[in-house]
Order: structure tokens, then sequence, then C-alpha cells
């Protein structure tokens, strides 16, 4: 009996998809297309000059990303800001990363904490805005700060828990920008130089609340919270997980 194999997409196609997906997926993050904005496959493939059965393969691929989600009988949309979703991946940080920064702390080595000094100096000296890239921080900065997260809980050397931060990271990319952009008043140098000093004091409790705090901050954000009140909430937050 013959088994028929089924055909991938012809080359070109395929390619045009990771065009028409690289450049929808940009244009989010760039905020181009603003939080809950329809994305009408229509208007985006005549906009593109590209197919139908492209831009609805890319779109897609965007909402398996967590970039755009698909609405019964209404299309495809951007995320909300005010979605659920959001603060649950904030509350799963909360709960996960703290544990695997002590582990980190207890467990690095020197050559830990020149990693931690040298993904810090990256991090403050990329500029984090650029009129070009649209009003979201730059894609430089963005991969300059998951480095200096990741390195703070490298220390931990368990995989498994690194693959967690991995996961939860690229689930939230997209509400981290939002946040920044929806509260400019927020010293993220500041709370980075802390994250790093209370790190390499090996002060387990302090890097722990203000990693919390920090976590905390960024998820307040994409509320309708006042400022005051977002920053009311992230101490309390700290103070619960340092007296835990």
């Amino acid at each position: 009996m013959t088994q028929t194999v089924p055909s991938s997409p012809p080359p070109g196609k395929q390619m045009l998809s990771e065009q028409v997906h690289a450049q929808l997926r940009d244009a989010i993050m760039r905020g181009d297309h603003s939080p809950g904005a329809p994305l009408k496959p229509q208007d985006l493939a005549k906009a593109q000059g590209v197919s139908l059965a492209v831009v609805r393969e890319a779109l897609v691929r965007l909402v398996g990303e967590g970039l755009a989600d698909r609405l019964p009988n209404r299309g495809f949309a951007v995320p909300s800001f005010s979605d659920r979703r959001w603060q649950e991946i904030a509350e799963a940080r909360r709960t996960v990363e703290p544990v695997v920064l002590r582990m980190s702390i207890e467990r690095g080595d020197v050559e830990w904490e020149a990693r931690v000094r040298a993904a810090h100096h990256r991090l403050a000296r990329t500029p984090a805005y650029a009129p070009e890239e649209g009003a979201h921080y730059t894609d430089a900065w963005a991969e300059a700060h998951r480095v200096f997260h990741r390195t703070l809980l490298e220390g931990c050397g368990n995989r498994p828990l690194l693959e967690t931060f991995d996961r939860m990271w690229t689930a939230s990319e997209l509400a981290r920008r939002w946040s920044a952009h929806r509260a400019p008043e927020r010293d993220a140098l500041a709370e980075h130089r802390m994250l790093e000093e209370a790190a390499l004091s090996r002060e387990a409790d302090t890097a722990a609340a203000v990693l919390v705090r920090h976590l905390t901050l960024t998820a307040a954000a994409l509320t309708e919270e006042s400022a005051a009140g977002n920053e009311e909430n992230a101490a309390a937050q700290a103070g619960e997980h340092s007296s835990g």
C-alpha cells in the first residue's frame, strides 16, 4: 500500500511567509499595532502585496507565539495589555525566579560573578530607545536585558530551571515592552543596579526581594492602577517575599 507523504510548501512561498511573519512580528513589537487592535488579513495582504493565504499563515504563527489572538468569528487581533495572561505569567515568574536566584547566589562561582558584572555593564551602556525603532525599547536593549536576567540565574547550574526561565521570558516580552511604555517614570537602571549589587554581595534575601519588586512593577503597569498604587503593591510583594 502506497502512503501519501504530505507535501511541504514550495520554497518560494515558505520564504515569503517567513518574511511576512517577521515583518508583522517586528511591527507588533515596535508598537505599530496597539494593544487590542484588529489584525485584518485582507488589509495586511494588500499592504504587503502578498496573498491572503500567506498572511493567514503568518498570523497563525503569531498566535502560537502569543503575539496575536484568534477571535471566534472576528479574525485576529493584538492581545490586550489588560489580558489576564500577563498577570499569570508575572505570578509564575515571581514564584520561580527568586528561588532560582537564591540558588544562583549560593552556588555561583567567581566566573559567574564576572559574567553578571559584564552583563550588567552591557545593559547599562546599551541605549534603551532609538527613534527609528518606534516608541518601544530597542531590540539591542531587549537582548541585553534578557542576558542580564538570565546570567543572574545561571549560577544555579540547573538546566530545567533555566529552560523554564527562557519560556517565561519569551512569553512575556510583549508585555514588558508595553509596561515600559506605560510607566516611563520607572528607573530601570537603578532597579538593575540594585539587583546586580545584591547578587554579587551574596545578599540572597535582599536580591530576591528586589527581584520580586522589579517583576511586580512590570506587571502592575499593565493594570489600571495608579502609579502610587503600583509602588505600594510592589513594596507589599517584596515585604511578603522577604518575610517568607
